[in-house]
C-alpha cells in the first residue's frame, strides 16, 4: 500500500475543517435550540459544548453513559487535548454523540429518543421539490433500461442537490461535466454477472437523499439486477441529517401517498420490506469515529457475502478511504482493498478528501477553482473538493 496520509485535523483557520467548527457548529446549535422548548439545562449544556469544542479541550462522556466503554474503546488518546488538534473524523463524530448527551436523547424522561434533527428531516418530505422528485417517477417508466439505469443512479448520487426530473434530462443527454469519476457501468456489470445479487446499501442523508435511494433500490428488486437488499442505517441521530430506521419509515409513507408510479413504488418497497426482501439493520459502529477499515468481525461478516456494497455519502466515502491527505491521484482500489467485499462509493464531494482521479480531471478542477479565486468568485484552488458542485461514482470490484 502507499504511504499513509497525514490524518486531517482542524487547526488551521483556512481550512474547511476549521470552519465546520467556527462557523457551521454554532449555527447548528442554535438551529438545534430554536427547533425544541428545551429546558435551560440542555440549553446550558449546548452551550457550554460548543464552547467546549472552539476553545476547550475533549471531556469523556459521563461514566454512567450507556456507551462509555464503547467510547473508551475508540478513544486514541484524544481526551484532554484540542478538539482542534485531534483528528478531524474523530472529533467531528464525537461531537454528534456529545449533542445527544447534551439534550438528555439517552437519559430517563421526556426528551429521551426525541431526534433533535427531526423537526428538519420531516420538514423536507413536505417541499415541493419532493413532490416534483415523486412525480418525475411518471417519466421514468417511460424510459429505456439503461436511462432509468442513468437517471435513478444519479439521483441517488447527487440527493437533494437536483431532482430527479432534471436528472432524467442529464441521463438521456449523456455524461455530466460535474462527475469527477464515473465507475457505474462497473455497478451494473458485476450485478447482471451474478445469478443471485445481493445489495448492501450503506446509507446516508434522509430527506430527499432516502427517497432517491428507496427509488433506486425498488428498481434493483424490479429488474432483478438485484434479488435482495439490505440497508443498514443508523441506530441514532447522527450527522443532522443522517438516516435512522424511523427515518426509513418516514420516507417509504411519503412514498406510498402518493399518486401514479410513485404510489406503486411505495407499495413494493413496503411489501419487499414485509416479506424480507429488503432488511434493515444497523450496529453502533456506524456512528464510530473510525475509518472503516477498523470494521468489527461481526460485521465484516454481514458485508462479505455481498455481491455488491454500495456506501452512499461524503462521511462514508471519508471513513471508506480514510479521512486523510492523500494525493487525488492515490487508487480507489488500493485504499479500499481491505474491504470484505466488492464495493462501489456514490458521493458528492464535501469535505476535503479525493482519490481516484486522473492527474489531467486534477488539473482542470485546480485551474478552474483558481480561475474562479481570482475572478468574479471567493474559491481557492482545492475549493472544488468541498463545494458539492461535484460527484464521483468509483467501484473496486
Amino acid at each position: 500500500m502507499t504511504n499513509v496520509a497525514d490524518a486531517i485535523v482542524s487547526d488551521h483557520p483556512d481550512s474547511f475543517a476549521w470552519s465546520v467548527w467556527n462557523k457551521r457548529h454554532p449555527v447548528l446549535i442554535k438551529q438545534i435550540q430554536d427547533a425544541f422548548p428545551y429546558p435551560a439545562e440542555a440549553r446550558e449544556n449546548l452551550d457550554a459544548l460548543l464552547a467546549e469544542t472552539i476553545s476547550g479541550t475533549i471531556q469523556r462522556l459521563p461514566a454512567d453513559a450507556h456507551d462509555y466503554a464503547l467510547w473508551e474503546e475508540w478513544d486514541r488518546g484524544w481526551y484532554g487535548g484540542s478538539w482542534l488538534s485531534a483528528p478531524f473524523l474523530w472529533a467531528e463524530s464525537f461531537f454528534y454523540r456529545r449533542l445527544l448527551e447534551a439534550v438528555g436523547y439517552f437519559r430517563p424522561g421526556v426528551w429521551r429518543g426525541i431526534d433533535l434533527f427531526g423537526p428538519a428531516k420531516r420538514g423536507e418530505l413536505g417541499t415541493s421539490a419532493v413532490e416534483a422528485e415523486l412525480a418525475a417517477l411518471d417519466d421514468v417508466a417511460g424510459l429505456g433500461l439503461v436511462e432509468q439505469r442513468r437517471a435513478l443512479l444519479l439521483a441517488a448520487l447527487w440527493g437533494n442537490r437536483a431532482d430527479l426530473g432534471f436528472r432524467i434530462t442529464a441521463a438521456t443527454e449523456g455524461p455530466a461535466t460535474d462527475l469527477v469519476a464515473d465507475d457505474s457501468a462497473l455497478i451494473w456489470s458485476i450485478l447482471d454477472a451474478a445469478e443471485d445479487p445481493v445489495v448492501h446499501l450503506v446509507t446516508d442523508n434522509s430527506g430527499r437523499e432516502l427517497l432517491a435511494d428507496l427509488i433506486l433500490v425498488d428498481h434493483l428488486l424490479a429488474t432483478g439486477a438485484a434479488a435482495r437488499v439490505v440497508m443498514h442505517v443508523k441506530p441514532q441521530p447522527y450527522y443532522v441529517s443522517d438516516a435512522t430506521g424511523a427515518d426509513v419509515l418516514d420516507v417509504l409513507r411519503r412514498i406510498t401517498l402518493a399518486p401514479g408510479a410513485a404510489a406503486k413504488t411505495g407499495q413494493r418497497l413496503w411489501a419487499a420490506l414485509a416479506d424480507g426482501t429488503i432488511s434493515l439493520r444497523t450496529h453502533a459502529f456506524w456512528c464510530a469515529p473510525l475509518s472503516f477499515r477498523h470494521l468489527p468481525a461481526d460485521l465484516a461478516a454481514d458485508l462479505a457475502p455481498a455481491t455488491l456494497t454500495v456506501v452512499k455519502g461524503d462521511l462514508n466515502y471519508r471513513r471508506l478511504v480514510g479521512d486523510r491527505a492523500w494525493p487525488p491521484t492515490t487508487q480507489f482500489a488500493e485504499l479500499t482493498a481491505y474491504f470484505p467485499s466488492p464495493v462501489a462509493a456514490l458521493r458528492t464531494l464535501k469535505s476535503d478528501v479525493a482519490v481516484g482521479l486522473t492527474s489531467q480531471t486534477v488539473a482542470r478542477l485546480d485551474a478552474n477553482a483558481n480561475a474562479d479565486a481570482t475572478g468574479t468568485g471567493t474559491g481557492t484552488r482545492t475549493a472544488w473538493r468541498t463545494s458539492g458542485e461535484y460527484a464521483l461514482i468509483q467501484v473496486r470490484p
